[in-house]
């Protein structure tokens, strides 16, 4: 019973960090963003290369920040 519990709990913890956070992969390593709103969509994004600048489409990426850690990274946008 004691396993069954903290098997929950750390499903329980699973689902919340994918409900909450975008987890993306760009050229120097993972970053991980809070969502505005409670999806399962975009929440693993692979923004490695040219392929970060097609994200910025992305209105949830957008209104998470996705352009600071673009811009953090040294890439600019113009």
């Amino acid at each position: 019973m004691k396993k069954l519990l903290i098997l929950a709990i750390f499903a329980g913890a699973l689902v919340f960090g994918v409900f909450n956070y975008h987890f993306i992969l760009v050229d120097d390593g993972l970053k991980v963003l809070k969502k505005v709103e409670l999806t399962f969509q975009d929440t693993f994004v692979d923004a490695r290369g040219d392929k970060k600048f097609k994200m910025l489409l992305n209105p949830a990426l957008v209104k998470a920040g996705f352009k600071d850690v673009i811009d953090r990274a040294g890439d600019s946008i113009k």
